[in-house]
């Protein structure tokens, strides 16, 4: 399909876009995928640039162009030579300045209203040698959603890495166990088996439906958290917080779930704090009182967009070899999304947002809709076009409330070409959402990384703390019950 070119050039390789990538190149859905990362050490900006040469651009869609087809117009990826320096971004910042976060905040939040130059690979990094309260530096990676989803992108940028206690060694990243099979009679798993495909059916039947009038007519309710229309145009702003992951684990076993269901409780618990705080404000006098009671409005319909990986999961090992040997690991947007509703009230005791979001996430797997939903927006696409396809995603995004996700990342301290990570802080922007909750587990921390439209949540550091402090309120519950005991060793 491509030619030959001599010199330093390299081999040019045609591939058509997937209907994803055509999809994120629509005006409603022109996402990028932030990752910050933070490092303990001031930034050698030679040996990044050498390890990026060896490691990222060879990755075939980080040194391809996204060029129109002549005959039809279709877009195509088409390999390229790429210079490093042209995607290497190092500002002259004053190393002294007054308020380093808020100036990492700010210029962060500036990238968003700008855009990649698409005559060249259609992503950057911003080096900023600018010591805050985590860490020494701090990098930036911008990438175009089109190149791929937040799940594989964050495994190819852990593929750059390697642990700090050895430099050759890949990350290492838990793994979920296999359920033990059941010791119950032939008979009884039967059963059990038939019951659990009555309900998937039953589920995905109502989801599907429950999608489709979302596109249609069904909107969330309007909460000072629901973006206005244009939203995914306007300047977000990114702040994160670390909690601590053992916490996270010591509910997580003592009510016998997952990590997933803790942290969702987490971010129901401390959404329904800031909103009741957010619906109490008024005459100063009365705020203390206020925020002591329920001034929650009954009956809201807050809706999450729960992104699923639908792939299964890409190992680094072998995102690393694609890199050094051009291996066809599976790469590009495969993910599903799932209306998830989420709880917004006060309860008595904070051990119910968790019991309640386990009920809705074991609901949710029991449903093929993050699957429905990937391969209806793929036949859309092919059939009618991306912005038919864009416009009835797009209804879906805008009449819901905000964007869910979270990624497992290394149980080990590793370093970012020889620069050791303090923490990771991925997002994403673009979509029409005003809130966007990521958490990103990372050695025994927890990132709560929160993307904002800030007129929409003026206080984005006000919301970080209302979900650090559920946590807290939810461990305290588990330890006052006895249900676990806070010096656990894990």
């Amino acid at each position: 399909m491509g030619k030959a070119i001599s010199g330093e050039s390299m081999v040019e390789v045609e591939e058509p876009l997937s209907p994803a990538a055509r999809l994120f190149q629509t005006r409603q859905f022109n996402c990028y995928i932030i990752a910050i990362i933070g490092c303990k050490t001031v930034f050698n900006s030679n040996v990044i640039k050498a390890g990026l040469e060896h490691t990222l651009i060879k990755h075939p869609r980080f040194s391809s162009l996204m060029v129109a087809d002549k005959m039809g117009g279709e877009m195509r990826w088409i390999r390229t030579k790429v210079n490093v320096e042209d995607h290497i971004i190092i500002p002259n910042v004053d190393p002294n300045m007054g308020s380093p976060d808020q100036f990492i905040e700010s210029y962060i939040s500036n990238m968003t209203k700008t855009h990649l130059d698409d005559s060249k690979p259609l992503w950057d990094i911003h080096l900023l040698n600018v010591k805050t309260s985590e860490a020494e530096s701090t990098a930036i990676f911008r990438i175009h959603h089109s190149i791929g989803d937040g799940m594989s992108i964050m495994s190819l940028v852990l593929a750059c890495t390697r642990k700090t206690s050895d430099l050759n060694a890949l990350p290492t990243i838990p793994t979920k166990k296999r359920q033990r099979s059941s010791n119950s009679g032939r008979f009884i798993r039967l059963v059990s088996y038939i019951w659990f495909v009555l309900q998937v059916i039953c589920n995905t039947l109502v989801d599907v439906v429950m999608f489709i009038a979302t596109s249609a007519f069904l909107r969330d309710t309007r909460t000072p958290l629901k973006g206005a229309p244009g939203v995914e145009l306007s300047p977000k702003w990114f702040v994160h917080k670390t909690i601590s992951l053992d916490d996270i684990k010591l509910v997580k076993n003592a009510m016998d779930m997952t990590i997933n269901d803790v942290i969702l409780g987490v971010t129901q618990a401390g959404l329904s704090r800031y909103l009741n705080r957010q619906y109490g404000e008024g005459n100063a006098e009365e705020d203390a009182a206020k925020q002591k009671r329920n001034n929650l409005p009954r009956k809201l319909r807050f809706r999450a967009a729960l992104i699923f990986n639908i792939r299964p999961s890409m190992a680094i090992e072998a995102l690393a070899d694609m890199m050094e040997r051009k291996s066809k690991t599976k790469w590009g947007n495969y993910i599903g999304y799932a209306l998830l509703p989420i709880t917004i009230a006060l309860r008595d005791d904070p051990l119910d947002y968790v019991r309640e979001a386990k009920a809705m996430v074991d609901r949710k797997k029991r449903s093929l809709e993050a699957k429905c939903t990937f391969l209806s927006a793929k036949c859309i696409v092919n059939l009618l076009g991306a912005k038919v396809a864009a416009a009835l995603s797009y209804r879906v995004f805008s009449n819901t409330t905000m964007s869910f996700s979270n990624v497992v990342g290394p149980v080990d301290e590793i370093s970012f070409y020889g620069h050791p990570m303090a923490y990771l802080a991925p997002s994403v922007y673009g979509h029409p959402h005003a809130l966007t909750v990521h958490f990103q587990s990372y050695m025994n921390m927890m990132t709560i990384s929160l993307a904002v439209d800030r007129d929409a949540v003026p206080d984005p550091h006000q919301l970080c703390n209302d979900l650090a402090e559920s946590l807290k309120l939810i461990k305290d519950a588990v330890v006052k019950k006895g249900l676990a005991q806070e010096s656990v060793q894990w």
